[in-house]
């Protein structure tokens, strides 16, 4: 978002600029420099026809002209020299005059011959630029700046608002998928994105809760038949095993979802929580369930988090590896202000190209899906589930030497 809004901002300012630029560049090439000859040669010639019908005794103190034995150095200007010749002979003048350029400025002088054979200098018009013109442009340029930005950050701010809404919608949403409602205020562009927004959320939680009632009630329901076939079971002779079997393996399936919406729904209160010493009971757990777990180096560490679906999370985690990786080992580290908890098994690990269905609901890496060890295949999408809504974070990453790194970052509580 501030990258779109700062390359807005920077195209408004860039083209009021280039604009204002262009328009001023236009100006000082059609009004820069000295006004064309056409406008000041007819005021000279009037101003010698002054001179010339006049004693030098009796020219006025407003025409500054200078009487000199020779006409004014410098180069002579052979164009505007001939121009103003033509029009004092056009007047009615036989006299000499012409027109130099000054040595050490801008600007031009005009030298007319006078009947006693001095020379009557006298300065041509000429508009001359500014003082400290570069100054002035500058500052000229810093207004235009200036004010270009303060528009155009205004401008901007009105263009990306309903941006910013909605990226300040989806960053609100909550574990359940479900948008926070956004106040249908400001222009109608604004409360059109606002309405669109709270009604995605409405329609998004509806279809939450449906889901959510539908896999509890299937789960429930599952329950009352499979009662009846495992009663029925208990009186076959052929293949009760496999019957029995198959039931216990539906009733996990069954539990499995139960608790998986419970999570969603259920949310104990957030607390602190020492992560090290949640490691520890889980360990010892694991172990006197005859689990291969051991524990390797462990910072002490709190974070923000509901202490009893931790725990679950992390036994999910904890019991996948040591059944599915032949054993884990535990390792907790906290550096900036992060807590990485990481479990490494030595199993065959899961192909690269699975890595990112691994959360997904019942996934098995077996895509025939045999079922060599107990389990349903939900263990990872609830610790999932637990961990992110508690503002964690999971990765999984086969190691180098083989074998699988589950690895949960929290937030850590100073």
């Amino acid at each position: 978002m501030n990258s779109l809004r700062r390359r807005l901002i920077l195209l408004l300012v860039a083209s009021i600029v280039g604009v204002v630029g262009l328009a001023t560049a236009a100006v000082i090439s059609v009004r820069g420099g000295a006004p064309p000859p056409e406008l000041t040669m007819p005021w000279v010639a009037q101003q010698v026809e002054i001179v010339m019908r006049l004693r030098p005794s009796q020219i006025p103190d407003v025409f500054p002209v200078e009487l000199s034995d020779h006409p004014a150095g410098g180069t002579v200007d052979r164009a505007e020299t001939a121009m103003l010749n033509d029009i004092l002979h056009r007047r009615g003048l036989d006299v000499s005059a012409v027109v130099s350029e000054k040595a050490e400025e801008p600007g031009q002088l005009a030298s007319v011959r006078l009947p006693d054979n001095r020379w009557a200098i006298m300065k041509v018009p000429h508009v001359k630029p500014p003082g400290r013109e570069w100054l002035v442009l500058a500052g000229w340029i810093s207004l235009i700046v200036a004010g270009a930005t303060a528009v155009s950050v205004y401008f901007t701010s009105v263009l990306i608002r309903p941006l910013e809404m909605l990226e300040a919608a989806v960053s609100k949403i909550g574990s359940d998928g479900v948008l926070a409602t956004v106040p249908e205020v400001g222009s109608a562009e604004v409360k059109a994105t606002a309405h669109a927004l709270n009604q995605l959320s409405s329609r998004l939680k509806t279809a939450m809760e449906s889901r959510m009632r539908l896999v509890a009630a299937a789960g429930h329901d599952l329950r009352t038949p499979m009662t009846r076939m495992r009663l029925r079971a208990e009186f076959l002779d052929d293949d009760r095993e496999k019957w029995l079997h198959d039931l216990d393996e539906l009733d996990r399936i069954a539990d499995s979802a139960i608790r998986l919406v419970r999570e969603e729904v259920d949310q104990d209160a957030v607390e602190p929580v020492e992560l090290d010493r949640l490691v520890h009971d889980i360990e010892a757990e694991m172990i006197s369930l005859g689990h291969a777990v051991s524990v390797g180096h462990l910072d002490k560490v709190s974070v923000r988090a509901g202490a009893l679906g931790l725990r679950r999370a992390l036994r999910n985690l904890i019991v996948n590896a040591a059944t599915h990786g032949k054993g884990c080992g535990i390792s907790l580290s906290a550096a900036d202000n992060r807590a990485t908890l990481t479990i490494a098994d030595r199993g065959p690990g899961i192909p690269p190209e699975q890595l990112g269905k691994a959360f997904e609901p019942f996934f098995r890496v077996d895509p025939g899906r045999r079922q060599s060890i107990p389990g349903a295949g939900l263990g990872l999408a609830i610790a999932k589930e637990i961990i992110e809504r508690h503002g964690g974070t999971i990765t999984l990453e086969n190691r180098p030497g083989g074998g699988l790194a589950q690895r949960v970052v929290f937030d850590a509580v100073s």
